[in-house]
């Protein structure tokens, strides 16, 4: 077993008319998160000012110029200022072009240390699209934007909840599209990608699930002919090449399977499938991990809040939660 050590979390404050900023202090006033990690936040200095005061926070704010100037002591809130900018103006819960380009400009000075080995994970509060798109960026989602600055072959979502880890076959397609998308060669793909990367936490020869997409898995054919004519044949020839893959085993009964432990990791066909489960299961402590890029990102499994942000109404139990379980993950890993 890897010997465990506290890696240094860089975490992107997220868009200031949202309740990232106020999340992200909440969490750092927990113990239990220095004991896992050594925490630096990436944004606007005067952001997290507010969202202190708004948390009656009263730690130091350390604002630094590199990771390894921070103190990583319960007390003090390290930052990395990401650039100046007129914060006072931003309106809580709108959508604005000023509040999507401080969350990319955080994003991107996230990623670029992470690149740079300077932190170790990289974890993100949540940001708004639409505002992002204000900005003229084509990739609006976190994941897409880090799949984009570090250039990766591919970027792999998976879905941690207790046990529970779901990875997607698409994501943000409407469900016609999403249905469409299935082939036994997207699927195959996914399924190798899927073993790659929990091989990589060292799980030998782990057992993968593949969601049936028609309801009892189509019956023979019945319900629809996507198990047979894809998911079927793309199972036979993963286990051909040697992997542990079940299914197709219908949606109904997959994810309550999966909870128990019995599989270490399931492919959802399509972006509700999988969501609906996991936070049925637990919402507060569904987070998502990032796989395939040069470093590890994780991040809540929750949006912006615009209706309570600023209100003193969140709670950081998600991003807490987000926080030590890709800690978990990062001291699994080959590093």
């Amino acid at each position: 077993m890897k010997k465990k050590s506290n890696p240094i979390i860089g975490i992107t404050i997220g868009d200031p008319a949202g309740i990232g900023p106020e999340i992200c202090v909440e969490a750092l006033m927990k113990e239990e998160v220095y004991k896992k990690c050594k925490p630096v936040l990436i944004g606007c200095s005067g952001t997290i000012k507010k969202a202190m005061d708004l948390k009656k926070c009263n730690f130091k704010l350390n604002v630094i110029s590199k990771p390894s100037e921070g103190k990583f002591e319960i007390g003090t809130i390290d930052l990395i200022e990401t650039g100046e900018y007129d914060f006072q103006s931003i309106e809580y819960g709108k959508v604005q072009a000023l509040a999507g380009q401080m969350a990319y400009d955080a994003i991107a000075k996230g990623t670029s240390l992470a690149k740079n080995k300077e932190i170790d994970i990289l974890d993100t509060a949540p940001i708004n699209k639409e505002s992002i798109k204000l900005i003229g960026v084509k990739e609006a989602g976190h994941t897409e934007i880090i799949k984009e600055l570090t250039q990766s072959k591919y970027a792999l979502t998976m879905f941690n909840c207790h046990k529970l880890r779901v990875f997607f076959l698409s994501r943000h397609l409407s469900l016609r599209d999403a249905c469409d998308y299935i082939n036994k060669e997207r699927v195959l793909e996914n399924i190798k990608l899927i073993n790659k990367e929990i091989t990589d936490i060292g799980i030998e020869k782990p057992k993968i699930a593949i969601a049936a997409l028609n309801p009892h898995g189509s019956d023979n054919g019945l319900f629809g002919n996507e198990e047979k004519e894809a998911l079927i044949p793309a199972i036979l020839e993963a286990k051909e090449l040697g992997m542990n893959v079940v299914g197709p085993v219908p949606a109904d009964s997959v994810f309550h399977l999966g909870k128990s432990g019995i599989y270490h990791a399931i492919l959802s066909l399509y972006h509700d499938q999988g969501h609906i489960a996991c936070k049925t299961f637990d919402f507060d402590r569904t987070i998502s991990l990032t796989l395939g890029l040069p470093f590890l990102r994780s991040s809540v499994d929750h949006g912006t809040a615009f209706d309570i942000a600023g209100k003193n109404l969140a709670q950081a139990v998600s991003m807490v939660e987000s926080v030590i379980v890709s800690c978990d993950y990062w001291n699994l890993m080959d590093k």
